[in-house]
């Protein structure tokens, strides 16, 4: 893929969802705050009809075992050895000449070098020396604005690419890999220095000078982006972060500023947005909200519904697209035979056409156990074009005999974290340990049941 048609894809990944976003305002769905929502989210109000909670078996852990081993030669294979940045996107074969980096796939390949370790798919001298090779670069040579960082990078050179924004979310993404990092190799000292380094360096009070609500980046010819993270979404691990940080911490009212939206499906309700599946993930890939909740929600549980909610309106769709069933089922943001596409539902959003994103199925693992592994099994074994070198490829459409050529970090990203996390919480009980995660979710007042404070 060279520059220019690549550039297309990217603006379009960003520019599409956050149209998408915004179009929430006009929607028929009304907010819920405070004592409502908390009340509406429920769980035997929320959840009724929901599948019993299921666990991975033998079989399972042995499937996402060879999931995970070839999502890692994605993060070793395409990261730089100089800077340790990592590729946004490449050819599923590997056979690949782009030079696109960007600081999401990084965060993610900084964590999967944790879990690369830990499964012994490297050495740990050659896990650490990596993780401090990015790090180095992260600290002394990748241009910042605030301590944020922008979106793409040249992967060689850490150039900006495409005028690309610094972006808070993607900033956000890599610093849970900074943190996972820092108390993974918490033993070497230049680790602990450089990630506290990093993240202390990230002027989260620039973005909400005027507002609560923060923004979703800035660049240089315009300044801030229109956009602000105002609606559930991925959000959840921006404002925590910025809740968590000791040098520009967020107002604990940041947190009670964004919209939590319900969403009705089938007799399921939940909160969510006008956007794909990802956002009940991207979050909870580092965060632990399991067996917590502030004053609204158990956002875990809310995952769990949402999941389900999303299952239901593909089999819904299989009166259009027959591939769609029990086993197979999955729609989010992806590659698509027309290019990159913001797609998802209920309610349906995007061109939906039959497209099968297997990071769908992979990300909820989690959430909904079983009816995932069932996803992921018939894709391997019924489709093995959509099996490569670094696991599933991005996206594929059995109704039109279209796989796609590439995989894309993030994704890819999603799938093995989520994965370990299912197999064995390794991630969640890595990141956690941060004294800035665990002060960014006191700060926005999450207690575990059975507290005195609930």
């Amino acid at each position: 893929m060279d520059d220019k048609p690549g550039k297309s894809i990217h603006l379009s990944r960003r520019s599409l969802l956050k149209g998408m976003l915004g179009a929430a305002a006009l929607a028929p769905f009304s907010p819920a705050t405070g004592a409502a929502f908390a009340a509406s989210n429920d769980p035997a109000i929320c959840g009724k009809g929901l599948p019993p909670p299921t666990r991975l078996s033998d079989d399972d852990d042995r499937f996402l075992e060879d999931v995970e081993k070839a999502n890692f030669l994605f993060f070793w294979e395409q990261a730089s050895r100089e800077t340790g940045l990592v590729k946004d996107r490449c050819k599923a074969n590997g056979q690949d000449n782009t030079v696109v980096a960007s600081i999401a796939a990084t965060g993610f390949g900084l964590t999967a070098l944790c879990i690369g370790h830990k499964r012994g798919y490297i050495g740990f001298v050659e896990a650490r020396d990596r993780a401090l090779v990015t790090l180095r670069f992260l600290w002394k040579k990748l241009a910042t604005h605030r301590g944020f960082f922008f979106h793409f990078a040249n992967v060689a050179t850490g150039e900006r690419m495409w005028e690309s924004e610094v972006s808070s979310v993607d900033t956000a993404i890599l610093l849970c890999g900074v943190l996972t990092c820092r108390k993974y190799f918490e033993e070497h000292s230049e680790v602990s220095r450089l990630a506290y380094d990093i993240f202390n360096r990230v002027e989260w009070t620039w973005l909400s000078e005027d507002t609560a609500l923060l923004s979703g980046g800035w660049a240089p010819e315009l300044g801030f982006l229109s956009y602000r993270w105002q609606s559930y979404s991925e959000l959840m691990m921006i404002y925590l972060l910025g809740l968590g940080s000791l040098t520009y911490p967020l107002r604990p009212e940041a947190w009670t500023a964004w919209k939590r939206t319900t969403f009705e499906y089938d007799g399921l309700r939940y909160v969510g947005s006008f956007a794909p599946l990802f956002v009940h993930q991207y979050s909870q890939a580092w965060f632990d909200f399991q067996e917590k909740r502030d004053r609204y929600a158990d956002y875990f549980h809310n995952s769990v519904i949402a999941t389900e909610a999303h299952r239901r309106f593909c089999l819904e769709l299989a009166a259009q697209f027959p591939n769609y069933g029990e086993d197979l089922w999955g729609i989010t943001a992806s590659d698509s035979q027309k290019g990159y596409v913001v797609w998802g539902g209920p309610p349906a959003i995007g061109p939906i056409d039959g497209t099968v994103v297997p990071s769908a199925a992979a990300g909820s693992l989690p959430f909904l156990a079983q009816p995932a592994m069932r996803v992921l099994r018939t894709v391997k074994g019924r489709y093995p074009k959509a099996w490569s070198r670094y696991g599933f490829v991005n996206a594929f459409n059995p109704l039109h005999d279209w796989y796609d050529a590439d995989v894309i970090g993030i994704d890819t990203g999603i799938t093995m974290v989520m994965a370990e996390n299912a197999r064995t919480g390794f991630v969640w009980r890595t990141f956690m340990r941060n004294l800035e995660a665990q002060r960014g979710m006191r700060r926005a007042g999450f207690k575990p049941y059975g507290s005195a404070a609930t």
